[in-house]
């Protein structure tokens, strides 16, 4: 931890203070007293000497001065040799111990690991076997240790690669001190006593000015700090204020000293006297005082903060020395335990811990780091700790709960690194007692009691729920103490536990029956009352509830005793069972029972049950170990009292009942919520399913008869049930609605209860079944109701302590998992789903208990369109289910009890006479049901019967006998068969039919021992008869239907031709205009066979074309003409650095900035996409003004951004919502309207740029006569001799502007907006660089697309997507049209300095060098600028000949380029082939070069070499003029092209008018060609460049990409998690963050790293996009990992991050912490949208979808 480390240090021999300090020290007997006055003497001068720490300085002095002579006096010689001669002789530790950093990966073995707080370091992790195992990846919080080499951590494999080395010799704990000499042991006893105990004392001393008293400084200063501790109540925000206003600073340091207040823990903020100190203070105090206890502040001495600050120096020192030798690790530690004087807690770790909550955050966290490197890694006094921790547990727990830092500047967290080791913990339990402590610890703070002695919450306040929150963290240690079990138990073991047992007794005890409610009648409840917390305290309670029961399974003694004790406190619990509810006698069918009167709907009811709970679980396992039945007698089963047990779950059940048929609307949410809970997968383990178990105990136990009848009542349904024709009376008094409905549903959710008492027998010990069959339902089930993603799954599934649900084991036997790819999105690949495999459909039950309403319904609609997909009855039957254990196997007979019977009866009876009776489907489906369940249990019990035995289960035979006398009502099958013809009862016929055919099928068996009598054949008779007539029925209605069809359609078409004959003729209109028109729309007009050439004299001819197109706001049509009213597209220009060599140009000053030359790095370049929509000009007028009102409306009331930015001319299409900030004119080819006729023939290049040069020189004489007002006219006549005009040349035309206004306004509008955005700049249409910024956004898109087909290998005239086609076509259009509304001289002027850089011309000075123009801008800016010199000359050239010339000049200078840049390897790969034209020709230019280059160049490579690299390098720039011609001039693509296949070199050539040899236009013209070459190559640049100096960019240019991305993403969050804060001094990011496109990691959404920008504090990863995205940026956000994406300040979204797991799904947040690995596809998709420009778009799209993402501060990030 020092900063010079001792070898480094000049060695102290000639330093005689040390010498002279050691020698005193040794021979001192009051080593104490000596040392102390050394550190009087010298800390206060080396430490607190300003108002600002200088870090370095200090801990150099210090390390010289103070700790220097310490390791010389520790080691005896210098520390430089002494301390490696130890760490030799010590042997290296087989624990790791590593403390994680904040933020780093930390992997636990899901099959391995003891509990889910053991792991691994990523190094441990990847030198282990559990790397091959299924594992977990988190993110460390800090503050834990790596676990390896703790065999007690690991059920396998304790030890990595590394560490296993040192294991070979563990011998019995020997004594490390053995290792070190008597005298160095003597001294370092000597100096780690004072030293500690110098440390302790002065980091827990609280006076404020003056120090211990062997501590005072002689003299005195009045030098004070006023010292600001951190809590966790204030914000940022509030502490910068006060700070602001406090000490008067800038916001900037106000943020420093916030940002090291959080950091450390306490920062000075003003150094003076006392008075100028105690001023500072009260501001502070008073400005944070108003709404909660105001900051902390303390005004101190600056020598006791001094020794504050090398007391924490002092302890990490130790923490570091104590590294060199296990030796000295142990007698740290027996410093630190040793009892003090005082006795009980005197020792100094005692004292550390005691004033743990005094202590700040930098103190408490470097004194827990010494405890982990020390006490912790020594095994031996680690117990001795453990111990000292339990005994002050209470108080130390009590100090967190008042603390106002959280848990993990807690010593309180320590626990987790004690109560997790099993030895200890066992220890702990038996000597200390540590269960009863901890569960008394949590009943202290829960004082609130009602008058029953229950919790009793209060309304929820922020502080209350703080406390509760801090309250909890002590389940967190009940369960860390329990989540290892025990294997092999000692009397002393089973009677703690046991104590402990009866303390969580009287915890749950407090719980039973807590947050009573009572019905609201009449009016609705006026304030929800408080549930949140008693479910919150349930819910922490799940897992130890469960842990408690798995304990007690382990040892057959204590599940007894646990068993009594749950029992006894029921009793208690219920020991005011019956007072005041007077007893009431029922009876139906001849049984009567005695119960007490008591309706749910009238008295108190509670939801929270944990006792009977318990008792349930522990009776469960009564059956489950078969204690049951080998010690009886030692069980109080004769005592209990069934009724008794099932009242208060029965009363809960009929709670979620009657709120289901919606008696209890009036009592507001926080009901509902709580029976949401009840059932909910994180609740249900330890409520829902255990109240279910509690009735099985209950009904297993008693006559079901008396049960039906006690629940009947319990129902509120007996009076209906008892009384004969209730239901008919019900129906014909016309009574409520509402009743009639709730009755209705009461009775369907009794029915559903019994359904689910028979039925649920999937928990081992209820029945015969083991805990994977009880898992592998739960997921048949889920799946039925659809596939599940594996998360959507595991989230559906209860998880155990260990935080796993025990899926993977048993998810292949019921489930494939399969791939899907969501349509319309192709490159993504979906995530896998789990689908049930066909054979476990026959498992589905519909009444299964965990579905919720809607899932069954969706279950059911799921199973039955299975069954009619593969041609099945669509019957649900009840599933076969496996026996009951024995001491629930007389739960079945519920199903064959009278009391059953009659119910069964009864509604059957409804349902036969349907229209005398309130009586429902789902009812009579549940009933058949039940009957399907009693059949099939007939069935198994037949099946699996004994020779000799009687089966007793006889309901077959019940069903098929009539009722009793006196009304001789029908048997029930009887009632069946009536009902399977009911045509009111459609869907229930295949399950009666089923229900006939069981039964039929168990009368079989019944009489297979005797011969089949009569009613047998009856029986198969009827049922036969019924299917014939099923069949027939079928038929019929088929046939009526068919005909119903028949008769529709042909009045259908009847009606069709009526409208045809009296609308004649316009559909022959129709007709004729769709021929036209789809004329008009094909898009390659027809064109003979001849070659196809895209510019020049021999341009091929295309027939004009007109193009009709629609507004989508007025939907009127309209053609495209030169004369008629502007059509615009909706259009985004943004700035760009997609194709960007060199992102860190930056512009200085845009106002001076000429960008007429386009550097070939593209550092920045103007992108212009459009959607593709087409308006009117004045409706995208109208719109747009309409957006800007409304925006004006918004911003007062509501001050939210929207997705678009209206002040900077941002809108969304009308149509698509796309976000746009312009609109592009329509227009028809420019250069039709143009071009004159040609006269005469065409001159060559040579001729063309020597009479263009003329023109040029012509225009500059008369450009500077106009700028010299003429002083004598004769001096100006002269001049006019001189000026010879060319001929034809007339430089005083201007042409007329052939656009209507409104097409002109909207050219001047795009330009204007393409000037502004590209430039950064206040529009300004009079700018003369506003063409040049057109010209430079047409070529950048033409490049950018072009450079995607590439990437994507698409041919370059393939179908492009309509929009960008649209796009490119009217983009170029109007670049080439906008001449005309601009100045003409402006536009002259850019052309002659363009030409100027290719045809030198003395008036030009500072022109770029050929190597630094990219030639494609150079090209589109000549061409489109030339028309405005080419109007003014009359003498015939025409416009193509200058197109074809100008194209034919750049291309030669884009080979120079590509021949002076290229670095072929010399000879590489000699071609045997003889050379060809191309490569004579090639060579002989080469050679041309290296003459005007005055042999700089190279030598002479192959001709092969240096051809193919031509080739190669003028492809893109090839490509993009093909693109740019066959839009400008509107001549279709050559077939050959539009396919993708080999390079079209030649093809291109053709289209292009080039010669296939491009070395040919050297020779066609080389006497001027000569001349442009020596010129282009004589200039300075190019000279530097071949002599090394710099260097200029190669062609072809490499493609951008994003950065490459490790394959696993802990790699990632490792590199992440060793990045510091750049400015905070070596902090840790908190939110580090990484650039996609440069691969920069920021330190985002923090205040240490925000910058200023643009008068606005922007945090890092917006300044970052201005830098490297030119505004746009796309980062991964490492610890979450989420892709986030900006654009400018106000834009933003989160995006899917590129890694999956692997069942295919992402995990933001990192929640699951499964493995990730790339994913390819999606990473391709993110760089897609980067090259494709859409980034911006994407997000304007997720805005709008997602209303929360306008609200974030994108800008802080």
């Amino acid at each position: 931890m020092f900063t010079t480390c001792c070898s480094c240090r000049p060695t102290d021999k000639g330093n005689p203070n040390h010498s002279h300090n050691i020698r005193k020290w040794l021979q001192s007997t009051d080593l104490t007293r000596e040392v102390y006055q050394h550190l009087a003497h010298y800390v206060p001068k080396i430490y607190c000497r300003g108002p600002n720490p200088f870090p370095q300085r200090e801990d150099m002095l210090a390390q010289l001065v103070l700790l220097g002579p310490m390791e010389w006096y520790i080691c005896g010689e210098d520390p430089a040799f002494g301390f490696p001669k130890l760490e030799q002789a010590n042997k290296p530790s087989h624990l790791c111990g590593r403390v994680f950093k904040v933020g780093e990966p930390t992997y636990s073995c899901r099959d391995c690991a003891v509990d889910p707080t053991c792991v691994l370091c990523m190094e441990c992790f990847l030198g282990s076997i559990h790397r091959d195992h299924r594992y977990r990846m988190t993110t460390s919080g800090g503050g834990g240790f790596c676990d390896c080499g703790d065999t007690e951590a690991w059920k396998e494999g304790p030890y990595c690669e590394k560490h296993k080395l040192n294991t070979s010799e563990i011998e019995e704990e020997e004594d490390p001190l053995i290792h070190l000499p008597e005298d160095v042991i003597t001294r370092t006893y000597n100096i780690f006593a004072t030293m500690f105990h110098y440390a302790v004392e002065i980091l827990t001393w609280e006076k404020e000015s003056e120090l211990p008293a062997d501590l005072e400084m002689v003299e005195k200063t009045d030098t004070y700090y006023c010292m600001l501790f951190n809590d966790e109540v204030h914000t940022y925000e509030q502490v910068i204020y006060t700070l602001q206003k406090a000490v008067n600073c800038t916001q900037k340091e106000a943020i420093g000293f916030a940002t090291t207040v959080d950091r450390d823990g306490r920062r000075s903020v003003r150094y003076g006297d006392f008075a100028y100190c105690e001023q500072a203070k009260s501001v502070i105090v008073r400005n944070t005082s108003r709404q909660t206890k105001p900051l902390k502040v303390q005004v101190m001495h600056s020598s006791i903060v001094a020794h504050q600050n090398f007391g924490l120096k002092l302890l990490s020192w130790l923490g570091s020395v104590i590294g060199y030798s296990d030796g000295l690790r142990r007698i740290l530690c027996q410093v630190g335990l040793q009892e003090g004087p005082d006795g009980e807690n005197s020792s100094l770790v005692d004292r550390l811990m005691l004033n743990d909550s005094k202590l700040w955050k930098g103190a408490r966290s470097v004194y827990h780091q010494l405890f982990m490197s020390s006490l912790l890694m020594d095994l031996k006094y680690k117990k001795l700790f453990a111990v000292r921790f339990a005994k002050n547990y209470e108080r130390l727990q009590s100090d967190y709960v008042t603390d106002d830092h959280d848990r993990e500047f807690s010593v309180a967290d320590l626990s987790v690194q004690i109560f997790t080791v099993p030895s200890l913990a066992r220890m702990l339990i038996t000597e200390e007692n540590l269960l009863t402590i901890i569960i008394k610890t949590f009943m202290d703070h829960l004082r609130h009691r009602d008058a029953q002695g229950r919790f009793q919450f209060e309304r929820y306040t922020a502080l209350q729920a703080f406390k509760f929150r801090r309250v909890q963290s002590l389940i967190l240690d009940l369960k860390y103490v329990l989540i290892s079990k025990p294997t092999e138990w000692s009397d002393d073991l089973r009677q703690k536990f046991l104590e402990g047992f009866d303390a969580f007794l009287e915890l749950l005890k407090c719980m039973q029956g807590m947050d009573p409610v009572t019905r609201q009648v009449g009016q609705h409840i006026e304030m929800e009352p408080e549930w949140e917390a008693a479910f919150t305290l349930q819910m922490k309670l799940t897992h130890v509830i469960s842990m408690m029961q798995d304990w007690c399974a382990l040892d057959e003694k204590v599940l007894i005793e646990a068993y009594k004790k749950c029992l006894a406190v029921l009793m208690q619990c219920h020991g005011g069972f019956t007072d005041g509810e007077q007893p009431v006698t029922l009876s139906i069918c001849g049984h009567s029972v005695e119960t007490i009167r008591y309706c749910v709907s009238q008295e108190k009811v509670s939801i929270h049950l944990p006792i009977s709970r318990l008792l349930a679980g522990l009776h469960v396992l009564l059956s489950k170990s078969e204690v049951a039945y080998k010690f009886p007698e030692l069980l109080p089963l004769s005592e209990l009292s069934p009724p008794m047990l099932i009242e208060h779950p029965l009363r809960c059940l009929v709670l979620c009942a009657q709120v289901h048929a919606g008696m209890w609307r009036r009592n507001g949410f926080s009901l509902v919520n709580q029976i949401y809970y009840y059932h909910n997968v994180k609740c249900r383990r330890e409520m829902f399913d255990k109240d279910i178990i509690m009735l099985q105990t209950g009904v297993s136990m008693m006559d079901p008869n008396h049960f039906l009848m006690i629940m009947l009542s319990r129902f509120e349904l007996y009076q209906i049930f008892s009384t004969p024709d209730y239901g008919k009376r019900l129906s014909s008094e016309i009574t409520h609605k509402d009743v009639v409905q709730q009755n209705n549903t009461l009775i369907e959710e009794m029915l559903y209860l019994i359904i689910m008492l028979v039925g649920e027998r999937f928990s081992p010990g209820v029945g015969q079944v083991n805990a994977t069959d009880e898992i592998k339902r739960e997921i048949i089930h889920q799946l039925s109701i659809k596939p599940m993603a594996h998360s959507e799954l595991v989230k559906s599934l209860p998880e155990d302590e260990n935080k796993e649900t025990g899926m993977e084991s048993v998810i292949e036997a019921v489930a494939h998992f399969k791939t899907f790819f969501p349509p319309r999105k192709p490159g993504l690949t979906g995530r896998g789903m789990y689908e049930l495999k066909p054979e476990c459909a026959k498992e589905f039950n519909l009444y299964f208990y965990h579905f919720s309403r809607a899932e069954q319904s969706k279950a059911e609609e799921a199973q039955r369109k299975l069954k009619r997909q593969n041609r099945e009855d669509t019957a649900l039957p009840p599933p076969v289910l496996p026996p009951f254990c024995p001491l629930f196997a007389s739960l079945v007979n519920i199903l064959q009890s009278d009391v059953m019977l009659y119910i069964i009866r009864t509604i059957l009876h409804w349902a036969v006479e349907h229209n005398g009776y309130a009586w429902s489907e789902s009812m009579l489906q549940r009933v058949l049901h039940l009957i399907g369940m009693a059949l099939q249990e007939e069935k198994q019990h037949l099946e699996n019967v004994m020779e000799e035995h009687v089966v007793t289960f006889t309901f077959a035979q019940k069903i098929s006998k009539p009722g009793e006398a006196p009304n001789n009502s029908p048997s029930i099958l009887a009632m069946l068969e009536t009902l399977q013809n009911a045509p009111y009862l459609e869907v229930h016929k295949d399950m009666i039919r089923w229900i006939l055919k069981t039964f039929n099928a168990i009368k079989k068996m019944r009489e297979s021992s005797s011969a089949s009598s009569v009613a047998e054949t009856e029986g198969t008779i009827t049922e036969e008869s019924s299917r014939d007539k099923d069949k027939a029925e079928r038929k019929r209605k088929a046939e009526i239907a068919r005909l119903r069809r028949e008769k529709v359609m042909a009045q259908m078409s009847e009606m069709q031709r009526n409208f045809i004959d009296e609308n004649k003729d316009l559909f022959q209109q129709t007709v004729a205009e769709e021929a036209s028109n789809s004329a008009v729309l094909d898009n390659s007009p027809m064109v003979s066979d001849t070659t196809l050439t895209a510019l020049g004299p021999e341009q091929t001819q295309v027939p004009k074309q007109r193009q009709f197109v629609t507004c989508i706001l007025c939907q009127e049509e309209q053609e495209v003409k030169v004369e008629s009213k502007a059509m615009v597209l909706a259009a985004f220009v943004q700035r760009s650095t997609v194709l960007s060599k060199n992102r860190n140009k930056v512009i200085q000053d845009p106002e001076k900035y000429d960008p007429l030359f386009m550097h070939p790095d593209l550092s920045c370049g103007t992108h212009t996409g459009s959607c593709g929509h087409v308006m009117h000009a004045h409706c995208w007028q109208r719109y747009f003004d309409s957006v800007q009102a409304k925006e004006q409306r918004r911003q007062q009331r509501l001050r939210l951004h929207t997705s678009y930015d209206v002040e900077n001319g941002e809108f969304l299409c009308p149509l698509c919502e796309c976000l746009s900030n312009t609109v592009i004119p329509l227009l028809l080819p420019p250069r039709n309207i143009f071009n004159k006729l040609n006269f005469s023939d065409q001159p060559n290049l040579t001729q063309w740029i020597r009479t263009i040069s003329q023109q040029i020189k012509a225009l500059q004489i008369l450009r500077k006569e106009e700028s010299i007002p003429n002083i004598a006219s004769s001096k100006n006549s002269e001049n006019m001799d001189e000026l010879q005009l060319p001929e034809g040349f007339r430089p005083d035309f201007h042409p007329k502007n052939p656009y209507s206004d409104s097409i002109k306004e909207m050219l001047t509008t795009f330009g204007t907006a393409t000037y502004k955005v590209g430039l950064k700049v206040h529009p300004n249409e009079e700018d003369p660089r506003v063409p040049i910024m057109c010209w430079g956004s047409c070529a950048y898109t033409i490049q950018s697309i072009e450079r995607i087909l590439s990437d994507e290998d698409k041919p370059l005239f393939g179908p492009l997507p309509c929009r960008l086609d649209d796009c490119l076509r009217s983009l170029t259009r109007f670049a080439a049209a906008h001449w005309t509304v601009a100045l003409l001289s402006v536009v002259q002027g850019h052309f002659c300095k363009l030409f100027a850089s290719l045809v030198p011309n003395d008036n030009y000075g500072d022109l770029p060098c050929i190597l630094d123009i990219d030639m494609f801008h150079l090209l589109v800016g000549l061409v489109l600028a030339f028309p405005a010199l080419q109007c003014q000359d009359f003498s015939g050239i025409s416009l193509g000949t200058g197109d074809l010339h100008i194209f034919h000049l750049v291309t030669m200078a884009h080979i120079i380029q590509i021949l002076l840049t290229s670095c072929t390897e010399e000879n590489g790969m000699d071609q045997e082939t003889p050379a060809g034209e191309e490569e004579l020709a090639v060579l002989a230019l080469y050679k041309t070069l290296r003459q005007c280059t005055g042999s700089a160049l190279k030598e002479i490579p192959s001709g092969w070499h240096l051809w193919r690299s031509v080739r190669a390098g003028i492809m893109p720039f090839l490509k993009c003029s093909a693109l740019f011609f066959h839009y400008l001039n509107g001549v279709p693509s050559p077939p050959e092209i539009q396919v993708s296949g080999t390079s079209h070199f030649e093809h291109l050539c053709n289209y292009l008018s080039l010669p296939n040899n491009l070395i040919c236009l050297f020779q066609e013209n080389s006497e001027i060609t000569k001349l442009l070459v020596e010129s282009w190559c004589q200039h300075i640049e190019v000279k530097r460049y071949l002599e090394g100096e710099r260097d200029a960019i190669s062609y072809p240019r490499e493609s951008n990409k994003l950065i490459d991305l490790p394959e696993d993403y802990s790699s990632l969050i490792n590199q992440a998690s060793n990045f510091s804060c750049p400015k905070s001094g070596g902090d840790k990011s908190r939110t580090p963050t990484l650039c996609l496109v440069c691969g920069t990691l920021l330190c985002s959404h923090s205040y240490c790293c925000q910058t200023e920008l643009e008068g606005e504090d922007v945090g890092a990863c917006t300044a970052h996009t201005y830098s490297c995205g030119s505004g746009v940026g796309i980062f991964l956000r490492v610890r979450e990992c989420q892709v986030l994406y900006l654009a400018g300040k106000t834009k933003g979204c989160f995006y899917s991050p590129p890694y999956l797991d692997d069942y295919g799904e992402t995990d933001q947040g990192l929640r699951r912490g499964n493995p990730l690995h790339l994913c390819k596809e999606r990473f391709k998709k993110i760089q897609k949208l980067w090259h494709q420009h859409s980034i911006t778009e994407e997000i304007g799209h997720a805005q709008e979808a997602n209303q929360t993402l306008v609200g974030i501060d994108w800008q802080h990030l």
